[in-house]
C-alpha cells in the first residue's frame, strides 16, 4: 500500500535531518566567526590558521566514504551515535588548544571524523531510502539545516562576546550532545523497512517505465565499483569539488575577516554570514522546483547567482556601500541553497540503491579535497597580495566549472543510464 499520509514517518526523518545538519555543521561553519579572535590572540598568518578549516574539510571528505560503507553494511544508528561522541569530544577539547598543531589535530582531524559519522553521509542516504518519489523535495527540506548552521554563527558570536572564544567550543559541544544523542537513540531509522514500511510512493512507476521501458527489478543494483566506472559519477564529484570545495569554502572561510578589513564591525560581519545561511534556506525551499523543471536548469540558476554574488563582494572597498554585502549574502546563500540539494538528489537519481550511502559519500570526498585547497588558498593569496580579489575570481571560475560538469553528468538521463546498466548486466 502506498503511504500518502502527511504523517508518513519519512517526514519525521526530514525534521531530524534539519536539526542534525544545523548542529553538526554549525561546529564547522562557526570557524569564520572564530577566525578573527583566534588570529587576534595568537597573531598567526591567515593562510596557516585557515589550514584548520582546510584540514577539517579534507578529513571529512576522506572519512565520508567510510561512513557511507558503514551505514550500508553495519548499524546506521550506532555509526551516528559514535559520530556524535567523537564530534563533541573533539570540539570540547579545542577549549584547551594553545598551538596550531592542537587545532590541526582536534578541529582538523577529530571533529571532521565525527561530523562524517553523524552528518550528511548518514542523513542524505536515509532520505533517499525513505522517499521513492519527491526525493528532491525531501532532500531540499533536509538541507535547511545546512543553511541554519551558518546562522548558528550568531550564537557562537554571542558566546564569544560574553565569555570569549574558548568557552564557545564547550557550548557548541554540549548542545550537540544534549540534543542529538536522544534524537538518534529514539527516533532515527535509516530505512523504511526498519519500521515495516515502504518508501514514499515507492510503488509508482518511474518516468522510464511510464514511457514504456520497463526496468528489470531483479537486475543487479549499482555497486560502488560499477559507479566508479561511469563518467557521470566523476563529473558529479567534480561539480561538488568546484562549487563547495574551491568556490564556496574559499570565500566562507574569509568573508567575515574580509568585511572587517573593509571597516565593518565584527557584529555586522557576522550578521551578514548569518544572512547567507538564512538566504540558503530560501534556496533550499525553492530547490524542489528541480523536480519539475530539471536539476540542470536549477543548478544553472544557482551558478549565475553565485558568480553575481562575488561580483558584488569584490566591489566592497569600504563602509560606504553596505548594501553590497547584503546583495552578496542573499545571492550567494540562495544559490548555495539551490545547488546543494540538487547535486545530492542528482546522485540519488542516477545511483539510487542499497549502496547509495557509499556512492553518495563520494560527493563529500569531492568537497573534502576541494575544501583542503579553498580556505588555505584564500589565506595564502591574501598573505602575499594583501587582497582577496584574485582568490574570489578563482571562486567564480570554479562555480562555472561546477555548472558545466553537472550538465554533462546529466541526472536528467538517470533512468536511461540505469536501464543501460541493467541490460549490460543481463547480457553479461
Amino acid at each position: 500500500m502506498i503511504r500518502r499520509s502527511p504523517f508518513f514517518y519519512g517526514w519525521y526523518l526530514v525534521g531530524i535531518t534539519i536539526f542534525s545538519m544545523m548542529l553538526v555543521y554549525g561546529v564547522r561553519n562557526s570557524f569564520s566567526v572564530l577566525f578573527s579572535p583566534i588570529l587576534d590572540d595568537f597573531g598567526w598568518y591567515r593562510g596557516s590558521t585557515a589550514i584548520m578549516l582546510s584540514l577539517n574539510i579534507l578529513i571529512y571528505g576522506l572519512s565520508a566514504p567510510l561512513a557511507g560503507l558503514l551505514v550500508d553494511r553495519w548499524k546506521p544508528r550506532a555509526v551516528a551515535i559514535l559520530g556524535i561522541l567523537i564530534l563533541t569530544s573533539g570540539t570540547a577539547l579545542c577549549y584547551f588548544a594553545n598551538e596550531l598543531w592542537h587545532f590541526y589535530l582536534l578541529f582538523g582531524v577529530l571533529v571532521p571524523i565525527g561530523t562524517a559519522f553523524c552528518g550528511a553521509p548518514v542523513l542524505n542516504p536515509s532520505l533517499m531510502n525513505w522517499f521513492g518519489k519527491r526525493r528532491g523535495l525531501a532532500i531540499s527540506l533536509g538541507q535547511i539545516g545546512g543553511g541554519l548552521s551558518f546562522a548558528y554563527g550568531m550564537l557562537v558570536d554571542a558566546v564569544i562576546s560574553q565569555w570569549g572564544w574558548r568557552p564557545s567550543f564547550l557550548v557548541t559541544a554540549a548542545i550537540v550532545l544534549a540534543v542529538l544523542l536522544p534524537i538518534f537513540l529514539l527516533f532515527f531509522y535509516y530505512r523504511p523497512e526498519d519500521r515495516g514500511m515502504k518508501a514514499y510512493r515507492a510503488d509508482e512507476p518511474s518516468a522510464t517505465e511510464e514511457a514504456g521501458e520497463v526496468i528489470n527489478s531483479a537486475a543487479p543494483d549499482w555497486t560502488l565499483r560499477t559507479a566508479l566506472r561511469t563518467h557521470n559519477m566523476w563529473l558529479l564529484v567534480l561539480s561538488q569539488f568546484c562549487y563547495w570545495g574551491i568556490g564556496n569554502y574559499l570565500v566562507l572561510a574569509h568573508q567575515i575577516k574580509f568585511a572587517m578589513d573593509a571597516g565593518y564591525s565584527s557584529t555586522l560581519a557576522t550578521s551578514v554570514f548569518a544572512l547567507f545561511g538564512i538566504a540558503s534556506i530560501g534556496g533550499q525551499i525553492c530547490a524542489y522546483i528541480a523536480d519539475s523543471i530539471g536539476r540542470e536548469k536549477t543548478v544553472t540558476v544557482a551558478v549565475v547567482l553565485a558568480i553575481g554574488a562575488l561580483v558584488a563582494l569584490i566591489s566592497v572597498k569600504d563602509t560606504s556601500q553596505p548594501w553590497l554585502l547584503y546583495v552578496y549574502a542573499i545571492c550567494s546563500g540562495f544559490a548555495t541553497g539551490l545547488f546543494s540539494p540538487n547535486v545530492v538528489a542528482g546522485m540519488g537519481d542516477i545511483f539510487h540503491g542499497k549502496n547509495i550511502g557509499a556512492i553518495s559519500a563520494l560527493l563529500l570526498t569531492g568537497t573534502g579535497i576541494g575544501g583542503a585547497i579553498g580556505p588555505w588558498l584564500g589565506g595564502y593569496i591574501y598573505d602575499i597580495t594583501r587582497s582577496y580579489n584574485i582568490a574570489f575570481i578563482i571562486s567564480m571560475a570554479s562555480f562555472a566549472v561546477a555548472g558545466i560538469s553537472f550538465w554533462i553528468a546529466g541526472p536528467r538521463n538517470a533512468d536511461k543510464l540505469r536501464a543501460k546498466m541493467q541490460r549490460i548486466s543481463i547480457s553479461g
